[in-house]
Parts: C-alpha cells; sequence; structure tokens
C-alpha cells in the first residue's frame, strides 16, 4: 500500500512540477528610483554598491563640470558625477539633502549626485518605451527607456563604459 501511495505522489509531484506559474515566468528589472532637479531617474539596483549622504567633496581644478569632485568612501577614492549639468537639468534643493549613489562594474565605480532617494521599483521591461522627443543629445544617449509613471531609466552599463566620462584612466 505505501508504493502505491508513494507513486501517486510521485506523479502528482511531476505534474505540478511542469505546471507554469505566471509570475514566475515575468522578469522585471528592479530599480533604484531618484531625483535630478524636477526629474525622476532610475538604474538598475545591480550596479548601485551603496547610497551614502553626500559629505565633504574634495574640488579637483581643471576637471569637467559635471564631475562635483571626489571623495572617501572607506579608504577608496570616488568620483562624484553631477549629471544635472550633463544633461542640462536644474538643480531643485539644496546640497545638504543630496545623496550619492555609489554605481559600479568590475572595471569602474563612481557615484552620482542625486537630489532625493524616492526608493527600489521593480519595473517590467516591456513597459520601457525607447525615447521620448523631450529626451535628447547627451541624456539619449545613456537613456534604457522611460515607463508609463515617467521614470527615465539610465543606462548603467552605458555610464560605466563610456570613456568621456572617465576623468583618470590608469592605463
Amino acid at each position: 500500500m505505501l508504493q502505491k501511495e508513494n507513486d501517486i505522489l510521485n506523479r502528482r509531484a511531476k505534474a505540478l512540477a511542469k505546471l507554469k506559474r505566471p509570475d514566475a515566468e515575468k522578469k522585471t528589472i528592479e530599480t533604484v528610483s531618484f531625483l535630478l532637479g524636477t526629474e525622476t531617474y532610475g538604474i538598475e539596483l545591480g550596479f548601485v554598491r551603496e547610497v551614502l549622504p553626500l559629505g565633504p567633496v574634495t574640488l579637483i581644478p581643471g576637471i569637467p563640470e559635471y564631475i562635483s569632485g571626489i571623495i572617501n568612501v572607506r579608504g577608496e577614492i570616488v568620483s562624484v558625477m553631477d549629471l544635472k549639468p550633463l544633461f542640462g537639468l536644474e538643480s531643485s534643493i539644496s546640497p545638504e539633502h543630496q545623496c550619492v549613489l555609489i554605481v559600479a562594474a568590475p572595471a569602474m565605480a563612481f557615484g552620482i549626485l542625486a537630489d532625493q532617494i524616492l526608493g527600489v521599483r521593480q519595473i517590467p521591461p516591456e513597459t520601457l518605451q525607447a525615447s521620448l522627443p523631450t529626451l535628447t543629445g547627451v541624456r539619449a544617449e545613456y537613456l534604457k527607456g522611460v515607463d508609463a509613471d515617467g521614470l527615465i531609466m539610465l543606462d548603467a552599463e552605458k555610464l560605466l563604459a563610456d570613456e568621456n566620462l572617465v576623468v583618470n584612466d590608469d592605463k
């Protein structure tokens, strides 16, 4: 009798394993959403190493306007990029409320200055529109898409791989 029950249970387990769950197939992009001026941006969570309050930034002469300077993150020197001048945006918040998203890939890490962190969101990739007519120039180069809520998704891979954004290359 025990063998018969085991056979029945094994058949049920195999049948259930073959069933596809609709939730299991839905893939989403986890993003950290933040404000730059009055616009909402997002970057993939997998590229965000940490979020820090903005502390003292050491200014470096002769660097591009979009580089705010460098900060010390537990002994690691990290450049801080302010995307607002690069994207042609106005700042709408005082510097004491800003924070830094440390984004990293194996070859590079830098901080992105954010006016406010809004949280972590899940975005279905199929909801991202390729572009908006108002997002042109440099901003469009680093754009992955725009979702239905108006979140502008940045392409972290392009940001981290762009040689034009590297201030000091060790090569």
